[in-house]
Order: structure tokens, then sequence, then C-alpha cells
């Protein structure tokens, strides 16, 4: 074997194994180790399940942008276990999934219900819910954040956006946990996980249908009153298209959140200058939640499929072919992002010389229509804790992490607050 094909074997065999830890138990503490392999080794693999997938900003972005490539075909790339017939009690995913003109009819009218006044009159209230969380946390002093705060306030807020009542909370949180394990790859799950999925699936759209008719004969101000009414042009949406968008706002506006608070105040934690520099400069805290989400995208992966023949990092796609998008790779690449392994909550403080978008919430049509929402959550709990905690302290090295691929975060994380 000679010296260049050596070099090329064990290039070969590095990526393989960046591959395997990536997408295995090893990523779930760490997806970013494997991640600045793959993307050092090249823009474009290949996975052990034959998808291809990209590593670097610059593609994943150009792929996220454009509807030269398709959200509509995760479903048949990540669940082929779901037929097509059972797909829209299986996996109720709204317009997650469509296209346009499609997604444009459906989105427009959902944006009529989600507005950003909307989000703007929920401030007072993820304030005093906050406050509330905090105060139980310095009164327990060790506590588990997962638990006890992350969890509970986007729970709460998007129970309360859609209507859904106090004593429904827990069903629908492990409803949620449910359909987020349920995202990764058919072929990865445990059966159990598959069938949990389906019951959750089900469960959520017999729950929100109930729901639905109590508020068609009694509206209310929440937004599945006001989904249900919302109308451009004589459209309305249908009661499956309604059903389909509550589970969706739910599960992103509750889970993904909840992710982005655990793992973005581990992450604090364990760079406790960054919290010392919000307490310098309290200002920072309305940027830092877009830093962490970079560092931390609640969700990692994404799927796209190309709508024609088209080239994306010198790989020829044909119409049709699927591609893997690696977010978590792309939110660190140092061709887009100044040392990017680092934290730093003032990197999108500079309005002058802004830095690139981050692809947590993705881009183009299918940027994440609850961003302003999650943001402001983590936002408003940076504030109340510069206000009324001193001590921020991590109570474990290592935390556990949730056996999730796509839809990534900590089962626990155990904190010790003390009062300010």
């Amino acid at each position: 074997m000679t010296s260049e094909t050596t070099v090329v074997a064990e290039r070969d065999a590095a990526i393989q194994d960046a591959l395997v830890k990536l997408f295995g138990p090893e990523g779930r503490s760490d997806p970013y180790t494997p991640g600045r392999v793959l993307r050092e080794a090249g823009p474009v693999h290949q996975t052990p399940l034959g998808h291809r997938v990209l590593t670097r900003y610059e593609d994943c972005a150009a792929v996220l942008s454009t509807t030269a490539w398709s959200h509509a075909e995760e479903a048949g790339m990540m669940h082929p276990t779901v037929s097509p017939e059972d797909a829209p009690e299986e996996l109720p995913t709204s317009f997650l999934w469509m296209e346009p003109p499609d997604h444009t009819r459906l989105r427009n009218l959902v944006t009529k219900g989600f507005t950003p006044r909307m989000v703007t009159r929920l401030r007072p209230r993820i304030e005093q819910l906050t406050e509330q969380l905090v105060d139980n946390a310095l009164e327990a002093g060790e506590f588990d954040l997962v638990e006890m705060i992350a969890y509970p306030l986007p729970l709460v807020i998007a129970c309360e956006l859609i209507g859904v009542p106090e004593e429904a909370y827990a069903q629908v949180h492990r409803w949620s946990l449910d359909l987020a394990r349920g995202f990764d790859h058919d072929y990865t799950l445990p059966e159990e996980a598959l069938r949990a999925r389906s019951a959750a699936s089900r469960g959520f759209m017999s729950y929100f249908r109930e729901l639905l008719n109590e508020r068609r004969a009694r509206p209310t101000d929440d937004l599945l009153s006001v989904l249900s009414q919302v109308e451009d042009r004589g459209d309305v949406l249908t009661e499956q298209e309604l059903l389909a968008t509550c589970i969706t706002t739910f599960v992103a506006g509750h889970e993904t959140t909840a992710n982005l608070i655990g793992t973005g105040m581990l992450r604090l934690m364990r760079n406790p200058d960054q919290i010392a520099a919000m307490r310098a400069n309290p200002g920072l805290a309305a940027y830092a939640p877009d830093e962490l989400l970079r560092l931390e995208p609640s969700v990692q992966i994404t799927t796209r499929a190309a709508t024609r023949p088209i080239t994306v990092a010198g790989h020829e796609f044909e119409k049709g072919e699927g591609v893997v998008v690696l977010i978590n790779s792309a939110n660190r690449d140092d061709a887009a992002f100044t040392d990017p392994d680092r934290t730093d909550v003032s990197r999108y403080a500079d309005r002058m010389k802004p830095a690139n978008r981050h692809l947590g919430f993705s881009l183009g049509i299918h940027y994440c229509l609850g961003a302003p929402l999650a943001l402001l959550e983590m936002e408003v709990l940076l504030d109340v804790l510069l206000r009324k905690v001193r001590g921020i302290e991590l109570l474990s090295d290592t935390p556990p992490f949730k056996p999730n691929v796509v839809i990534r975060g900590l089962e626990a994380l155990p904190t010790a607050f003390t009062a300010d």
C-alpha cells in the first residue's frame, strides 16, 4: 500500500468514525467534535444509510434558503415505516413539510393568528412566570434546572397560548417528548419509541380535536380560537390543517425552547466569564440567546430533497435526491464565524458588523415562525437570573442528554442557585 493510499484509507476511516459518533450515543453529549472532523475532511459525505450530508455553512445556508430544495420529502427520508396514508395522523407536521403553493397558503393563514403583537403581549406573563420559577429554584438551592425551569417555562406559555387547560399539562408534555424522540430516523429508533410516537400523534390529534370543538362553541382569545376563525379572501384552515398546526406549534414552542434553555444554561455555567459579561452589561441578555442557539441548536439536523438536478459542494444531486443538513456543524464553521467554538454573548450585539445568521431557526420559507417567542423566553430568563441570582453553579460535569439525535436536549441539569 502506497503512502498516498494509506492517507486516503486513514481519511476515509476517520470520516466513517466521525459519522458513527455523530449519529450514535457519543454524539448526544458532543456532536460538535465529529462535526468538525467531517467539516474539515470535506463539504459532503455519505452516511451508512446512504444519505449525503452537508457540513459547511455556505452549502447548508444555500440549501435552506432556496426552493430548489424541498422539505416535503422529510417523511419519506426519515420515517420510511410510516405509509403516506397514515402520515396525517402519525406525523402531523402542518406546513413544516410542505412546499409552495400549499406551504405559502397555510403559512399565510397561520401567520395571521401568530402575530408579533401576540408575542409582545405575552412578555408580562413570561416575566411573571419566570420570576416564580426562579424563586422556587432559589428556595430549593440545589435542583434540576431542566425539571424546575427549562421545561415549565415554555410548557406553560405554549399551553396558555394555544388554550390547553392546566389539568392537561402533564399529558401534553409526555406526548411532546415522545414526538420529539420520534423525529429521529425510524431505522435508529427502538420499537417502543415508534409505538410511543404513534400513540402521541394520535393522542394529540384526538385531544386537540375535542378542544377545537369546545372553542368553536365558546371562542376565547387563545390561539386555537383565533386559528379556527382566521380567513384570507375566503380561504380557511381545514380541520386537519388546524389540528396539525396546533401540534407543530406546541411541540416546537415547548420542546425546542426547553432544550435551548437547558443547553444554553449549561454552556453559560461552563463559561462563567460570559455570565460576568452580562452582569457588567445587562443589555447583552437580549443578544445572548442567538449565540447560545448558534452553539447549541435544538434542531441539530434537517433534510431536504432536490426539486431539480443541482450541484452543491461539488456533488451533482439528481431530482428527488435527498441531503442531510448538519446545522450543528454549519453553525461552527470558521469560514462563517470568527472563533466559532468560543461562547461570546456579544457576538450578535454589533449592528454595524453583524455576525452571520446562525441556522438554528433555519432560513428561507421554513424559517421558524416561533423564533421571536423562543428568543424572548430565553432573554427574560437571563434578565431575571442576572437580577435575582448571585451564584449559578453546575453540580455535574456530565449532565445526561436525551437519546435524541435530531432534537437534542438535556434530560437533567443539576444546578445550585444562591440569592443576590
